[in-house]
């Protein structure tokens, strides 16, 4: 048995500087502009991939891979960062994070070939990974148990504001003059401001017992998430029945499970099993992995209603989105103040029933609907999801030891990530299937001449992103036919989609009646090997 702890490292403080370094409400300042930073690149670049394309030269494949590499490098390194933070200190790595995150940015900016860029974009996920659990540690370390709920709840509504703000802050900065390098340039003085004010205000933290990295388990879990997630980014396209994605799930698996043997044997592992031991950090997790799948599987598909089915160029979609950021604004901070209160339980299974009945008026979106049809389910999702942010995130890291509080806060943006990614994929089949289902019968009705089964394959492979590929020189008449059925089969895909969400929250709803919440216990043993 060893007891580390968790004690505090800072310089020499002059006159006055005291106060300043280690107040939890600017630690709390600086990690959110750290992190304000990596969401928002996580939604803006979305806007600028037609203009990178046209400009770099790049094929889909090239521009699916300046999100897929990022996202790839994000979550396979997420917890093994977190790790690095409880060993070396958690502002250390998140100024290092920082620092990396914004110099790669501007090396993004000034890539001139698509191969460039997307080498970069993995190191800029690398960089993204070491910054966000080493933000919550130091939150974790920074607040006291009764204002940890709020300091989250904060943090909840910035993570929404800056992803649900990306299309519109995209829009602004590429322009009508398509200035895709803007949208990474923006991220330097963004880096600049949040470095300095975070030497000057956090302090340092670290595990004191710990003294080396479980490097064979950072091997092992390293491929077991990349193949996982690997598997999830390519099974659209291999398809799920593939050889080739369940040979990348096998290897997840089985990577997996040599990595939770080595843990019960390694001296310092990487991630104690004990931490698992408590229901509510496990469960914590699976719900944490819920609500991204239901909330990214979403909103996946809500950008090509919005742009593809309405014809919104992408400032207006991101404009539409707007009753969910300024929602979340408010929500995230009550959900705090509320679990504080109530406790994690009640809130969370409220605010997945929320999400569930936001789902469900998501799945009656039609043709004609306008702002407000869509505005009523983005609030109530506002109201919904952030009560689950901040309590999973509580849960998981409030009742794992404070000495791995980096190691929780990777687990917690692993969970979000993965679910994501699932959510992303899995909802994305379902949509697909859907659309190849319906949309010959929606193409024969419409009278449109036949076509052999490739070319009808292909159509509905463009209607599952609301695209209608209609050649030049196509009469008017039968080009607003195929742009019908196209909307319509992609309609159909995407009521299904949220449906599925809906069922997702539900079910999560059902799993927040078994959680506790999170104690905040100094130096309280942990069986580390």
């Amino acid at each position: 048995m060893a007891h580390p702890k968790t004690v505090a490292a800072s310089p020499p403080a002059g006159p006055g500087a005291s106060s300043r370094q280690g107040h939890p409400w600017l630690t709390l300042l600086a990690v959110s502009l750290g992190v304000m930073m990596v969401m928002l690149d996580g939604t803006v670049v979305a806007i600028a991939n037609p203009a990178i394309g046209a400009d770099l030269k790049a094929s889909l494949s090239d521009l699916q891979w300046v999100t897929s590499g990022y996202l790839l490098a994000l979550a396979v390194f997420l917890i093994t960062a977190g790790k690095l933070g409880d060993l070396f200190g958690h502002k250390r790595i998140f100024m290092i994070g920082i620092a990396g995150f914004a110099l790669t940015s501007l090396a993004i900016g000034l890539s001139d070939s698509i191969g460039m860029l997307v080498a970069f974009r993995v190191l800029q996920g690398l960089f993204g990974a070491l910054l966000q659990p080493a933000a919550l540690a130091l939150l974790r370390a920074a607040f006291p148990a009764e204002k940890l709920n709020m300091a989250i709840g904060v943090w909840g509504a910035t993570i929404g504001l800056s992803s649900a703000a990306g299309p519109i802050v995209g829009g602004l900065l590429v322009g009508d003059d398509n200035n895709w390098q803007s949208v990474f340039f923006i991220n330097v003085p963004v880096g600049i401001v949040a470095l300095i004010v975070g030497m000057l205000v956090v302090k340092e933290s670290r595990a004191e017992s710990l003294s080396k990295v479980d490097w064979l388990g950072v091997v092992l879990l390293s491929g077991a998430m990349f193949c996982l997630i690997w598997a999830i980014i390519k099974a659209p396209e291999y398809g799920w029945g593939d050889t080739k994605t369940l040979a990348f799930i096998a290897g997840a698996v089985a990577l997996g499970a040599v990595f939770v043997w080595w843990q019960g044997r390694a001296a310092e592992p990487l991630v104690p099993l004990s931490l698992f031991s408590n229901l509510s950090v496990s469960i914590g997790t699976v719900l944490m992995v819920l609500m991204a799948f239901s909330m990214f599987g979403a909103m996946f598909f809500l950008t090509f209603y919005f742009q593809g089915v309405h014809g919104l160029k992408p400032l207006d979609a991101g404009i539409r989105m707007l009753p969910m950021s300024a929602g979340m604004i408010v929500a995230s901070p009550l959900a705090g103040v509320a679990i504080s209160k109530l406790g994690p339980k009640i809130p969370i299974a409220v605010g997945m029933l929320i999400t569930a009945t936001a789902m469900f008026l998501l799945s009656r979106l039609g043709l004609e609907d306008g702002y407000v049809a869509s505005a009523i389910p983005f609030v109530l999702l506002a109201f919904g999801l952030s009560p689950v942010m901040v309590g999973a995130t509580e849960i998981i890291v409030g009742n794992a030891p404070e000495e791995l509080s980096g190691v929780a806060g990777g687990m917690q943006q692993s969970a979000m990530q993965v679910g994501g990614s699932l959510g992303t994929a899995v909802l994305g089949a379902i949509v697909a299937g859907k659309v190849g289902e319906v949309l010959p019968g929606y193409w024969s009705a419409a009278k449109l001449p036949a076509l052999p089964p490739e070319q009808m394959a292909g159509m509905a492979q463009a209607a599952s992103f609301a695209e209608a590929p209609v050649q030049p020189g196509t009469p008017e008449a039968v080009a607003q036919a195929i742009t019908g059925v196209v909307n319509s089969s992609f309609l159909d895909g995407m009521q299904l989609g949220f449906q599925v969400s809906t069922g997702v929250a539900v079910l999560a709803a059902l799993l927040a009646l078994v959680v506790k919440a999170g104690r905040k216990t100094e130096g309280a043993p942990v069986h580390m090997g």
